[in-house]
């Protein structure tokens, strides 16, 4: 059966034309038009990815995002009209899996579509062990990290960034290699790679295991465990 998208959107035009471009690519959709509806499709329907405009009638799309993302791991794209960096890096660090600005093309919004599914998918069909830093544990098929077998909530992105650092404990990634391996067909700014790492950082010390995650001075960061 083909993904369901939830298409959240109040302009009932631009809401039509995403979905049309959705089924066009073979997709089944959902529509809803404020907060409240968001929330109410997503229990009812468990779609595969959700598109998120941020400004929403009532209960914002961010909030709607907090929402969803203490509720588990569904994909969202946030449509956001907000360029700013400040804007942006808000999103992704609640937990967006990528973001688009309007006024956009369909078809970009689609490729990100695409793009953000197949990394799910992926994750999902992996058979690849568990990666292990120290007490830190990784397991990509069930999307989870778990140190001193206490769980990490991460965000997708910060799981991505750190299941890509713990490939290969002591090899300093620079800020470019790791938003590829996060974020690959988006257009944010390697500055969200650092607020990322910054909030992965935090929960690791929230364990006691901050010692973890390296910054390393002009290239970006690296994952070793204390000798």
């Amino acid at each position: 059966m083909s993904a369901l998208i939830l298409i959240v959107e109040d302009e009932p035009q631009l809401a039509e034309v995403l979905e049309a471009y959705a089924r066009q690519e073979g997709y089944r959709t959902e529509r809803a038009a404020d907060g409240l509806m968001a929330l109410t499709a997503y229990r009812a329907a468990h779609p595969d990815l959700i598109l998120l405009d941020v400004m929403l009638p009532g209960k914002s799309g961010l909030d709607v995002l907090k929402t969803i993302r203490a509720d588990g791991l569904t994909p969202v794209i946030l449509v956001t009209a907000r360029a700013e960096e400040t804007d942006q890096i808000v999103g992704l660090e609640l937990g967006a899996d990528d973001y688009v600005v309007k006024p956009f093309r369909p078809r970009e919004v689609m490729a990100r579509v695409k793009a953000v599914l197949r990394r799910a998918t992926a994750a999902l069909e992996s058979n690849e062990k568990p990666l292990r830093v120290g007490e830190l544990e990784i397991d990509r098929r069930a999307v989870s990290a778990r140190v001193h077998g206490y769980p990490l909530a991460l965000t997708p992105a910060e799981f991505r960034l750190l299941a890509h650092l713990a490939q290969a404990p002591g090899r300093a990634f620079s800020r470019e290699e790791l938003l590829a391996a996060a974020l690959p067909e988006s257009e944010a700014l390697e500055r969200v790679v650092d607020a990322h790492l910054a909030s992965v950082r935090r929960k690791l010390e929230a364990v006691h295991a901050g010692g973890l995650l390296h910054t390393v001075r002009g290239i970006g960061y690296r994952l070793e465990a204390s000798a």
